[in-house]
């Protein structure tokens, strides 16, 4: 958001990408979304998967949320959305859970009006489908549309987590897209924390937090 000016919050500075510290196994940071994730989340709950893919993230926020509760899915790739089907499938969990197969940037259409402020969880995990199509990717265009959109969606307190891959063209100018739109959200209404994984610099993933400030 052009000639917005924020303060950046402790957080940022501590795990912004110029700042020297230890890089985190990519499998930690996962860990690390779903963990946060896991804090907002209840049975009940409403959550969001922007990026499906293999169905980690699906599977994952399903069982939180569970039976009473609703996850919607989206990804561009039927095969994304069939193989995570499977995988639900086989945990008894596919019942609380819809797929879109569009772009996430469609989400503020595709998620019912009266949910609109009451997602706890809404998790992007960047870059393109593992063993797939690796010309099929995720652009920042369409990434912060969708973010754009979370924040309509997000409940207070809640939280998105994104993980970004950056080894891929065009990874690195979504990653930088995502961090210099974080830079552009209000202090006082989220807070914002990065951490940044293993591979040389500027080529492993980065995970950032947004918070909603209840």
């Amino acid at each position: 958001m052009p000639g917005i000016k924020a303060k950046v919050p402790s957080a940022f500075k501590k795990h912004r990408p110029d700042h020297p510290h230890k890089p985190i196994p990519i499998m930690r940071l996962v860990e690390i979304a779903h963990q946060e994730a896991s804090k907002h989340l209840k049975p009940g709950d409403f959550a969001i998967d922007a990026t499906v893919g293999n169905g980690a993230d699906t599977s994952f926020l399903a069982e939180k949320v569970g039976a009473t509760g609703r996850v919607y899915g989206f990804d561009i790739q039927s095969i994304a959305i069939d193989i995570t089907t499977f995988a639900l499938k086989t945990r008894k969990l596919l019942k609380q859970v819809t797929f879109f197969q569009e772009s996430h940037a469609h989400m503020l259409d595709r998620i019912p009006q009266a949910e609109h402020g009451q997602i706890h969880a809404i998790l992007f995990n960047l870059g393109y489908l593992p063993h797939g199509d690796k010309s099929i990717i995720t652009r920042k265009d369409s990434t912060l549309v969708a973010l754009g959109q979370s924040l309509t969606l997000l409940a207070p307190g809640g939280v998105i987590s994104v993980l970004a891959y950056r080894g891929h063209e065009g990874g690195e100018d979504e990653s930088d897209a995502v961090l210099a739109w974080t830079r552009s959200l209000d202090p006082d209404r989220y807070s914002i924390s990065i951490h940044e994984g293993e591979l040389p610099q500027r080529k492993g993933p980065v995970l950032t937090l947004i918070r909603s400030i209840s």
